[in-house]
């Protein structure tokens, strides 16, 4: 009893107080506590007094019984009338939908079958099967006495006790009354027993019903006269029973009690019930206790053991294990059973280390050297060897056996010594041994010869030592204990943590988690290969290919500790601190005892953690799950609050969540029941959880939840349409505008190049011109004066036809100043068209002029020059293209005009299209004409191709403004021109 691990809750650790009446375990994984306070639920850590699971706070008042059934529903027998039903996450009260009397319920039972029974004061014995319900026994068939408690057993007897008028049996359709060999006529608990058998238990003890008849046959004594309030048997066939003196145990062995020292209150046993996972629940007049199995079974000093203090440990074949205190002695322990050994004085010697054989044993000794133990039917023969016998040195801190007989004896400063025939060869560091210090001895599969030692590792082989150190590998010079595993592998324990020798070279785990980094002490492995670790600090157990591979995985390294059965972690420098048994259990040596653990039973009772997701609250306020999850856009953080139900060790329990919607990929494993986000923008999401159990056993079921969270007034949709509507609306009004305003000044530079032209044609007129027209009258009247056969008549005649050729180009220019004649009072296309003729061109080459779109008023001065550039490009195409086809296209559209002079001649020279042709300037004086006023000229051209020459102007530079183009007038109060450019305009 004593081995059991018990952890108790009263008032002082959260529960809520009061006795408790009932446990029971709903499939979601909840413990249901039935306390005289109310309903409890418990999630292993946490306890919540049950009141508002539901539409509307229910107060449920003492609770008496609880009954769990097989689609997850709890049904709660309160007080009075009150029949209360959980399920899907709402408590309600059912008690007008069942349409039963208004009386109450006095007893419910769960059958195999998922059947339910209920005992009514006014209906007698009810059984419910989802579909209805059935009345099994009425009212009127039994005592006006309360029934208070009910079972059936597997051959379909239903068995109901009363609480004053004993015992009745349901079989078939026919009920008896069971009062024969009845200690007490009230019967508090019933526990079915195999096929027809039943224990039962009175307020005057157990009697056992056999199928015929009630007796005591079977009941040790111990259970006379006891009071007994609840029986339940637990998964290994003990019967547990409470009574109002505690606890008991009953199995093969008798009954079992815990020892006064060990009773945590004087309290009545009032409750038993044993979970999904092997957890027996106590619940008493005091609060509510857990006792489980532990991992480990721990021997100490407090369970019967000499010391606490253990230096080496060994089990033998014949299922005991040996162990020497710190302090002196040899001692074994067999069944619970501990013996001591004081042959040859080892009862005042401390013994360092323990080794043996079949029916034999070696021990190797402080003080008294080695030591050979025989054991031959029930006597055992002793015979020590000393230095007088050949021995280096009395200190024998290692010994080792190898599978020839050969013993090896490593002392504390003379070396290793080696004992066969009879006869003692000794090795020390003059032979090749890392030190005369020897900490640990081993035989490898191969022969070969191994030795930690404070300097190092060392290898004999054939006569031949080999040493291994740090520079060899090793984490630490300082080797503490070697262990080689089923699979060939040695294993090296240092001060700096754990490493392996295969073929013949050192190598370190990869990605070794920090607690392998620690000081080793002892290594073993079990059965299913995986090794067993005792460190300074720790006790572990790690999957051996997965940390020789990498990879190691969370389920593949487990710590230990004292919720497993430990009393300490810390392991002790002795060589073979920690073995294997031939069972297959581990024996560790620890600071606080000896500690054995079964891995078979460790791996065959894992059960799944079930994960749940308890609370969600936004900025601190609680949101309610039971409907849809909206949060309001104003909360900035939203934490979800959950668990994992695992009631062994829920401090273990280990979680990953994951936000879909949010996060890319699940979360680091952590044992924190608190998941944060901040600013999640609106959406929907899923938060989804997976939880481990203390084995590091994930459940593959995950709790799910969604929510949404609204958005904000400017992050709805409509809110963004419009806002990118209004955006887009912006953007357009000030392109606009800016186009208004480059309008505004390029009209404003044309305007004032206009007039600019217009003064100089003027001067030019009024000045040059004039004086030309004066000097060249006077150079008339003086020609004519002149004799006819003057021999200076021919030369003014020259004079005045040079002056007349200067008046009428001068005449030109102050016209191309104003306004070109070809161009000025004709439109576009019409001046274009009569190049040809100004170029006396042949009709031979075909000449055409195309207009698309209708005609637009241009500025005076984009006129003349696009004029220019097409009057360029057709003169070019004339005289040089040698073209049969020419055409002019002119495009009139709102945003452009566009001018497209194409021929079907022999082309450009790309040489002479990229950098033009000496001395001449034609494409290149169109390009920068076009440059000028913000046009862009593109020219193709291909060699008996033909060219293309293209010029484009916007809009908003070559057309004079149109009304249709103007801002409107709220923009032009929003954006008033400067006074400055309506100056010029008046100018």
């Amino acid at each position: 009893m004593s081995q059991y691990i018990r952890d108790r809750w009263g008032t002082e650790r959260g529960f809520p107080g009061g006795p408790v009446y009932s446990i029971t375990q709903t499939t979601d994984g909840y413990l249901w506590i039935g306390t005289d306070a109310g309903l409890v639920r418990f999630d292993g850590l946490n306890f919540r007094l049950v009141q508002d699971l539901g539409p509307t706070p229910i107060s449920t008042g003492p609770v008496f019984g609880l009954l769990a059934d097989g689609d997850g529903n709890l049904w709660v027998r309160s007080w009075g009338p009150m029949m209360l039903l959980y399920r899907g996450g709402e408590l309600k009260n059912v008690r007008s939908d069942l349409n039963w009397p208004y009386s109450a319920v006095t007893a419910m039972y769960g059958t195999k079958d998922g059947a339910l029974l209920f005992s009514e004061m006014d209906s007698g014995a009810i059984m419910y099967r989802g579909n209805g319900f059935e009345t099994l026994v009425p009212a009127t068939a039994l005592p006006r006495s309360p029934v208070i408690s009910m079972a059936e057993t597997p051959g379909g007897d239903i068995w109901m006790g009363t609480r004053d008028a004993g015992l009745f049996r349901l079989s078939g359709r026919e009920i008896s009354a069971i009062t024969k060999g009845l200690p007490d006529q009230k019967i508090n608990c019933l526990l079915p027993d195999g096929e027809t058998d039943m224990w039962v238990g009175t307020d005057n003890g157990v009697v056992r019903w056999d199928g015929t008849d009630l007796t005591r046959a079977g009941a040790p004594s111990s259970l006379n006269n006891i009071q007994t309030l609840a029986m339940t048997r637990d998964r290994d066939s003990n019967i547990w029973i409470g009574t109002a003196r505690g606890l008991l145990r009953l199995n093969p062995g008798g009954v079992s009690s815990f020892n006064e020292r060990d009773r945590w209150s004087s309290g009545a046993v009032t409750a038993l019930f044993e979970d999904r996972e092997g957890n027996l629940w106590v619940g008493s007049t005091q609060g509510i206790e857990r006792l489980r199995d532990g991992v480990f079974m721990t021997y100490s000093a407090s369970k019967g053991m000499p010391s606490e203090s253990i230096g080496p440990v060994w089990a033998d074949s014949g299922e005991r294990a040996w162990f020497a205190p710190s302090d002196g002695g040899l001692y074994w322990l067999s069944r619970e059973q501990v013996g001591r050994v004081t042959d040859a004085g080892l009862g005042s010697d401390v013994v360092y280390s323990i080794t043996g054989g079949k029916d034999e044993l070696w021990v190797g000794r402080q003080r008294g050297g080695l030591t050979h133990l025989r054991f031959k039917g029930g006597s055992l023969a002793a015979r020590t060897y000393t230095r007088a016998e050949g021995l280096t040195q009395n200190s024998v801190y290692a010994v080792h056996q190898n599978r020839d007989g050969t013993v090896w004896a490593g002392t504390l400063s003379g070396g290793v010594s080696r004992l066969t025939g009879g006869k003692f060869t000794t090795y020390t560091t003059a032979n090749g041994l890392a030190s005369n210090t020897i900490n640990s001895i081993l035989e490898g599969s191969d022969g070969k010869m191994w030795f930690a030692t404070p300097a190092g590792l060392s290898a004999l082989s054939n006569g031949r030592w080999q040493a291994y150190t740090s520079r060899d590998g090793l984490p630490s010079d300082n080797v503490n204990c070697l262990f080689e595993d089923s699979a060939g592998v040695l294993w090296v324990g240092t001060a700096g943590g754990i490493s392996f020798v295969n073929s013949g070279q050192v190598h370190l785990p990869p990605e070794a988690p920090g607690v392998l980094r620690e000081q080793i002490l002892g290594i073993a492995e079990d059965k299913s290969g995986s090794l067993w670790i005792a460190t300074s600090n720790h006790v572990l157990s790690v999957n051996r290919d997965r940390l020789m591979g990498g990879g190691l995985g969370e389920a593949d390294v487990r710590e230990y500790g004292p919720a497993d059965g430990l009393l300490g972690v810390e392991g002790v420098k002795r060589h073979r601190s920690v073995v294997a048994d031939p069972l297959g259990r581990i024996w560790f040596s620890l600071n606080r005892g000896i500690s054995v653990v079964d891995p078979a039973r460790l791996r065959g009772g894992s059960v799944p953690a079930i994960a749940h997701i308890q609370t969600i609250s936004a900025d601190g306020t609680p949101i309610d799950l039971r409907t849809p999850v909206r949060i309001p856009a104003s909360r900035q953080r939203i934490a979800f609050g959950y668990a994992g139900l695992s009631l062994s060790a829920p401090e273990r329990v280990r979680f990953r969540y994951k936000l879909d919607g949010f996060d890319p990929a699940w979360s680091e494993s952590a044992s924190t029941r608190e998941a944060i986000y901040t600013n999640l923008s609106p959406g929907s999401y899923r938060f989804r959880l997976v939880a481990s159990n203390s084995n590091g056993l994930w459940n593959s079921e995950e709790a799910v939840i969604g929510f949404e969270i609204e958005p904000m007034l400017w992050q709805t949709w409509w809110f963004r349409l419009s806002a990118g509507l209004a955006g887009i609306l912006a953007l357009l009004a000030l392109y606009r505008f800016r186009l208004h305003q480059l309008t505004r000044q390029m009209n404003v530079r044309f305007e004032e190049r206009l007039a600019e032209r217009t003064r100089i044609a003027q001067e030019l007129h009024d000045t040059l011109l004039q004086g030309f027209l004066s000097a060249s009258m006077q150079l008339h009247v003086a020609t004519d004066r002149l004799p006819a056969d003057s021999s200076a008549r021919p030369l003014l005649s020259r004079v005045l036809q040079l002056m007349g050729q200067v008046i009428e180009e001068g005449r030109n220019a102050v016209q191309g100043l104003r306004s070109s004649n070809s161009s000025g009072s004709l439109d576009l296309e019409q001046a274009l068209s009569r190049v040809p003729q100004e170029l006396t061109a042949g009709e031979q080459t075909g000449f055409r002029v195309i207009v698309e779109g209708r005609s637009l008023p241009l500025h005076p001065v984009i006129r003349d020059e696009v004029y220019r550039i097409g009057r360029e490009a057709l003169v070019n195409a004339f005289r040089h293209s040698r073209a049969s086809n020419i055409e002019v296209e002119v495009e009139y559209v709102t945003r452009q005009l566009r001018v497209l002079v194409r021929d079907d001649g022999c082309g450009i020279d790309p040489q002479v299209l990229r950098s033009g042709r000496d001395g001449h300037w034609g494409i290149s004086g169109m390009r920068e004409r076009a440059e000028r006023i913000g046009a862009r000229l593109k020219v193709r051209s291909r060699v008996s191709a033909g060219t293309e020459v293209e010029l484009s102007v916007p809009g908003h530079i070559a057309f004079q403004a149109h009304p249709s183009d103007r801002p409107p007038r709220w923009f032009n109060r929003l954006y008033p021109r400067k006074s400055g450019g309506a100056k010029r305009r008046r100018e």
